[in-house]
């Protein structure tokens, strides 16, 4: 363990850099070696899955995903499509086409639905790939762009590589613990907010963590223009006490897009996310449903995950559940 935090503190040290000269920065070198494509996912081991799974004491479930509808929330500021289903199927129809040349009688006697969806990837509860942001043309562990990327999606780091995530989780709800059922617009959750939610959860972060963000958003969920207009999220110093201070192997949130608005660095508009996904190979979650977990005032829990396997892509829909732990 003492190795794995050695170099992991090494590879921070290596893109760390100063705050305000953003444009000097770059990709983090991996740990784990030249091939590694998963990044912080890493530490997901067969010794911390059996930790952790030893630990679930039974009883409630809570589903941490959200419902794809049209007319839900999602990033539309650089033109990506919006969710859409249409059907490809109906009872009556199949009558009326007879697709199969099955008969009048077959169609009225066996109904047939069927569906096609259209989406981009960063919509509903998702997880961002390593391959999502970088810096200077490559992404995590020097994966450059020209040599990697080709028209059907990334030949590394692509969804497709994010393993089942088995693994402790974390609830801060950093509105509970400040009084409030929704954060302020355009809240920028800072280092010392986490400090003071963990204190008043009497809970600490320890390496390995999914650790997940609650800002109250999701109570807009349903009205879209509600849900993204000027949402809070974190700030850098935030970003930095999760992983490089406290080790969190993912991080996340209810809101969409993870971090606050405007950015606090120059020549860098998404500086959380080339800072998590491209410095440190830490994915990011979004859009996760944390209401019942606050409700519950569940703050630790197994976080158990598995993402679409989309070859090449940047992100994935992810079905994430939480499961209450057995005491020490």
């Amino acid at each position: 363990m003492k190795s794995t935090l050695s170099r992991l503190a090494l590879a921070a040290l290596l893109v760390t850099g100063s705050a305000s000269a953003s444009d000097a920065r770059d990709v983090g070198i991996s740990p784990w070696g030249p091939d590694d494509e998963i990044g912080r996912l890493n530490l997901i081991t067969p010794e911390s899955r059996a930790a952790i799974l030893s630990r679930i004491a039974g009883g409630k479930s809570y589903d941490l995903s959200v419902d794809y509808f049209i007319g839900m929330p999602s990033w539309q500021a650089a033109g990506d499509p919006h969710y859409r289903i249409w059907m490809t199927h109906t009872p009556h129809g199949t009558v009326i086409d007879d697709p199969l040349h099955l008969g009048e009688e077959m169609n009225e006697h066996v109904s047939y639905t069927g569906a096609a969806v259209s989406m981009y990837t960063h919509m509903g509860t998702h997880i961002d790939a390593l391959s999502h942001f970088g810096l200077n043309g490559k992404i995590w562990n020097g994966f450059e762009a020209s040599e990697h990327l080709g028209d059907r999606g990334w030949s590394v780091a692509g969804a497709e590589k994010i393993p089942p995530l088995i693994a402790r989780g974390v609830l801060l709800d950093v509105a509970a613990a400040k009084g409030m059922e929704m954060l302020p617009d355009g809240y920028r959750i800072s280092r010392q907010d986490l400090v003071e939610t963990l204190e008043k959860q009497q809970l600490s972060l320890q390496e390995g963590d999914i650790v997940l963000i609650r800002t109250g958003r999701m109570k807009h969920y349903n009205d879209a223009e509600a849900y993204m207009n000027n949402p809070p999220g974190l700030g850098m110093a935030a970003a930095r006490f999760l992983v490089e201070e406290s080790g969190a192997m993912v991080v996340g949130a209810d809101n969409l897009s993870f971090e606050a608005f405007p950015s606090e660095v120059e020549n860098n508009y998404v500086p959380l996310h080339t800072y998590l996904l491209a410095e440190q190979g830490a994915p990011i979650m979004e859009l996760v449903y944390l209401e019942e977990l606050s409700q519950d005032r569940l703050y630790e829990f197994a976080f158990i995950g598995g993402s679409l396997k989309l070859r090449g892509a940047d992100a994935a829909p992810i079905r994430p559940v939480a499961l209450p732990l057995r005491d020490h």
